[in-house]
């Protein structure tokens, strides 16, 4: 394409380059120059890419503003232009890589300014009628533009590959199930009750015994590394319980020593606290016995205040009272001893 393209460029720059003041005849030679350069891009693009659609395969009139201006089949995949000229999508990009204008009438354009088919014309590009591109095997199909590829994906003349590994054929869609059938590559199980699925190609070299021998090493080779994986992770897991047991372990060490200083702190406090007491209880009791030796004196002294109205009786009470005071005076001299909790 890109060959074709720099030979016919020469012709195209004169164009392009082309003043209002040339004569008719000059106008007229270059449009039809110009006109030839299209048409051999236009057949160059078409056998690189098949895009739009073969216009020997509508049935019924084509209006020509349904034709692509550059390969000049019926648009596929329609994009239009301000100048509301149309192109197939992969024509006009195709264009537009060494282009910047319009290839019909040579305006200003890029990708940017194209913008889809106008609604009426997409419509009237619907509803042609096309024969299924399979016809020439056999497809006798008419149908609507829109529902043509539908049909194509469905067509039973539509050729499709084998569905065997390395079969290389293509067969039509309606004759698979009897090619298949037939298939050199086909794959079936082994005869000899081994289990094997073999291809027909391969029947002459299959060997029962040496296909269950290499079946059982590789059966052994995975076991052997799932068990060398499960042993690894078991040991990963062992490793990793053992080193929390001996995180946990030193901690609970560590709690029990706290725990053991806090028993001797309150055991040292109780002990303090129970010889308190005891202190505390023997000062209670000297204190009632100093109360009861109160309370007799006290009533030896209301006694000894209701003895006497004469002075004879006088001067016994003078001798009870003076015992009294010796009495007192014994209980304030006795030392005292006040602990404090």
């Amino acid at each position: 394409m890109q060959i074709i393209y720099d030979s016919v460029r020469p012709y195209l720059l004169p164009l392009t380059g082309c003043q209002d003041n040339s004569t008719a005849d000059q106008k007229q030679h270059s449009r039809h120059r110009y006109r030839s350069c299209q048409v051999l891009l236009a057949s160059a693009a078409h056998q690189t890419k098949a895009m739009g659609y073969d216009i020997e395969r509508f049935v019924g009139y084509v209006n020509d503003g349904l034709l692509c201006c550059i390969c000049r089949d019926v648009l596929e995949n329609p994009l239009q232009a301000p100048c509301e000229h149309a192109y197939c999508t992969s024509c006009i990009h195709g264009w537009l890589v060494h282009h910047h204008n319009c290839p019909e009438d040579r305006q200003a354009l890029d990708l940017s300014m194209l913008r889809p088919l106008f609604r009426y014309m997409r419509n009237d590009l619907n509803r042609l009628q096309i024969r299924c591109r399979n016809r020439e095997h056999g497809c006798e199909m008419v149908c609507s533009l829109e529902s043509v590829d539908r049909h194509e994906r469905e067509c039973e003349y539509s050729r499709i590959p084998c569905t065997n590994a390395s079969c290389p054929m293509q067969v039509e869609r309606r004759n698979l199930e009897a090619h298949l059938a037939v298939c050199e590559y086909r794959s079936r199980e082994c005869l000899n009750g081994c289990g094997y699925t073999i291809l027909n190609a391969d029947d002459t070299h299959h060997n029962c015994v040496a296909e269950l021998r290499t079946e059982l090493e590789l059966l052994r080779s995975e076991m052997i590394c799932k068990v060398e994986e499960v042993r690894h992770e078991m040991e990963s897991r062992l490793d990793s319980q053992r080193r929390h047991m001996v995180q946990k372990e030193s901690l609970l060490k560590n709690e029990i020593e706290e725990l053991k200083s806090q028993m001797s702190r309150v055991m040292s406090d109780v002990r303090t606290l129970l010889a308190a007491e005891r202190l505390h209880r023997q000062d209670l009791e000297q204190a009632e016995l100093e109360k009861r030796e109160l309370m007799e004196l006290l009533k030896s002294l209301q006694r000894d205040g209701r003895a006497g109205s004469n002075i004879a009786e006088g001067g016994v009470r003078k001798t009870s009272g003076t015992r009294t005071l010796a009495r007192l005076d014994s209980i304030k001299r006795k030392p005292r001893e006040v602990t404090v909790i």
